[in-house]
């Protein structure tokens, strides 16, 4: 069973109709608080976006304190426009666990968003497992004294009605591999275990260069944060590109988790953030490797069923109506993100995306103890953005076999 409602248009209806006043009174009948604000509560003394760390960690494993993989147990809360909530719904997907875990789509809570994360798209703005109004409500229930904010992608637990896991820098690799014995045996290896610390090492590399570029530059309060975060990214995504030139994907012929993590959020760039940003030095499109990587990618149905052109009502009277007001929702988009096929002459395996696991393999041999991300740090310092490690350049697939064997 889910709540999650891909009909953009129509969700946008429900959202819009969800009053503060129904979210009020939604709040007072579970005690629920309003949602703190990041832009205060997660800004340093220099006035850079420091995201506040994932507060539910606990790995899914086999040890007595961990969260277990069970079939019909949990389910994926996520948002269409949140790019950290499209990566476990995709992974979830390219696994063929849509039968194992389910999922329900949050929206806005009221007009304005006070209470955060609600289900303006469920029967009486309820979500369809728990009846609850709001994501921090499970939150609450698994921690009457969490004060941060509750964020998406979240694992609920369904049965015990309470949040377990809201680690987005771990959870594609929790599906990947604790839920191996639920995917079909054909299901793709996006996590392969030879090359494991090399995917994990890009990942926390990419998380403050490219996936929270956006937010320090949209969320920070001083020229010298927006400077520093705007030239970050740009350099980076440069990087990429040139990566990108000889490599089909991130690590060669094959999609791995890697791949999932930056598609979405460049589509955010391409499509939406950059109006929160300011001038951008290039648009994704200018990027002929990453454009052409971005297509290729959308061409295959589950990322293209997760990539969402949200488009505001239109507000303005007046002949100076924005951008997005007069013309996004007009964008050809199938049109402009077709893929011409040409990025498969990179590999070597062409007519094939995804790495298959090898003969033999059984899901006990694909078993890792899944590593801690710093960026979940209690301490500022250790999540400094500019703060990070990477053996070697970006520009470069440190796979020399680009996953071929």
């Amino acid at each position: 069973m889910s709540c999650c409602d891909l009909k953009t248009k129509e969700t946008a209806a429900a959202v819009s109709s969800y009053t503060d006043e129904e979210a009020r009174l939604h709040a007072e009948e579970v005690g629920v608080d309003p949602r703190p604000n990041e832009t205060i509560s997660e800004i340093d003394e220099r006035g850079a976006f420091i995201r506040q760390p994932n507060a539910f960690i606990k790995p899914f494993g086999d040890g007595p304190d961990d969260n277990h993989a069970d079939e019909y147990r949990y389910a994926i809360y996520w948002a269409h426009g949140c790019h950290w909530s499209n990566r476990p719904v995709i992974v979830r997907d390219l696994l063929g666990l849509t039968d194992v875990i389910g999922d329900v789509a949050t929206t806005s809570s009221g007009q304005t968003n006070v209470y955060g994360h609600g289900f303006a798209n469920c029967e009486g703005h309820k979500e369809p497992y728990c009846g609850a109004y709001f994501l921090s409500e499970f939150y609450k229930r698994a921690d009457p004294n969490f004060k941060g904010r509750a964020t998406t992608p979240t694992f609920v637990d369904v049965k015990e009605k309470k949040a377990v896991n809201n680690d987005y820098h771990r959870l594609t690799n929790y599906l990947e591999v604790q839920f191996r014995k639920f995917q079909p045996v054909d299901a793709p290896d996006l996590y392969p275990v030879k090359y494991r610390k090399e995917i994990d090492e890009f990942n926390d590399w990419l998380f403050p260069t490219i996936n929270n570029g956006h937010y320090r530059m949209a969320f920070c309060q001083s020229w010298e944060a927006y400077e520093e975060a705007y030239e970050d990214f740009f350099e980076n995504i440069e990087k990429l590109d040139k990566r990108l030139e000889t490599n089909r994907f991130l690590f060669g012929d094959y999609i791995t988790d890697s791949d999932v993590r930056l598609y979405v959020t460049l589509v955010r760039w391409e499509t939406g953030y950059y109006h929160n940003v300011g001038p951008m030095k290039k648009r994704i499109t200018e990027y002929k490797n990453i454009w052409g990587y971005v297509k290729d990618l959308f061409s295959l149905p589950v990322f293209r069923k997760y990539t969402f052109f949200e488009f505001p009502e239109k507000t303005t009277k007046g002949i100076f109506a924005s951008y997005r007001e007069r013309i996004a929702a007009k964008v050809p988009y199938d049109k402009l993100w077709a893929s011409d096929g040409s990025r498969k002459q990179l590999s070597a395996d062409p007519e094939n995306v995804f790495k298959k696991h090898p003969e033999g393999e059984t899901a006990e041999d694909y078993q890792s103890v899944i590593s801690v991300s710093k960026w979940n740090s209690p301490s500022w310092e250790d999540r400094n953005p500019m703060v990070r490690t990477l053996s070697q350049d970006a520009s470069v697939n440190p796979i020399e076999s680009k996953l071929r064997d």
